[in-house]
């Protein structure tokens, strides 16, 4: 059953919103505006949903509406999960961004669970110190977090350049993305 939940980036997306906001109901058509998702993928993920039991669907108005399944085996630790996640995320994208200028921060590596040569990406212009000490005190983890910042002007000529470093960072599905101000820079490149 985790793996069927946890297998996609759209997946974990919906999940999200349904766990998180669970008296509304929302149509397909929402969801991909909202999350930023192809309609195929959202389709898909929601079906994969619903069949293992956690989202409910009904047709009204000739569309068809998705729900979460409150009664659902996990749901309530489920649920739990996502408020502790978005919580922490939350807190270190507002921490992270009133140190200076940040147009992209990247969680990678020790956030996610997967080797990477790098734990956290920036892209902007922070105080390396304040970035450093804010991680010492605030992130639970055995090892150093390893940061990276790069400016603006760097990270896009990354870009089109097509850096290997850059490109596969900002490729990695399992990469989490807490501040995206690049949106129409990236779509241009990836």
């Amino acid at each position: 059953m985790l793996k069927q939940l946890f297998s996609s980036n759209a997946r974990v997306k919906l999940l999200k919103v349904f766990l998180l906001n669970p008296e509304e109901e929302f149509f397909i058509r929402e969801l991909t505006r909202k999350l930023d998702e192809q309609i195929n993928s959202i389709r898909r993920e929601l079906d994969n949903l619903k069949k293992i039991g956690l989202l409910r669907s009904r047709v009204r108005n000739r569309k068809k509406y998705y729900t979460v399944n409150k009664s659902f085996l996990i749901y309530a630790e489920l649920r739990d999960i996502f408020i502790k996640a978005g919580s922490h995320d939350d807190q270190m994208s507002r921490a992270i961004s009133k140190m200076g200028e940040v147009d992209l921060l990247l969680l990678s590596g020790v956030f996610v669970d997967r080797d990477s040569s790098v734990d956290l990406l920036l892209v902007g212009e922070v105080d390396k110190k304040k970035l450093q000490a804010y991680l010492d005190k605030s992130v639970e983890s055995k090892k150093d977090i390893k940061f990276t910042i790069i400016s603006k002007k760097d990270f896009l000529y990354r870009l089109e350049c097509k850096d290997k470093f850059v490109k596969e960072i900002m490729m990695e599905e399992k990469n989490i993305i807490l501040i995206n101000k690049l949106k129409k820079e990236l779509e241009k490149f990836l």
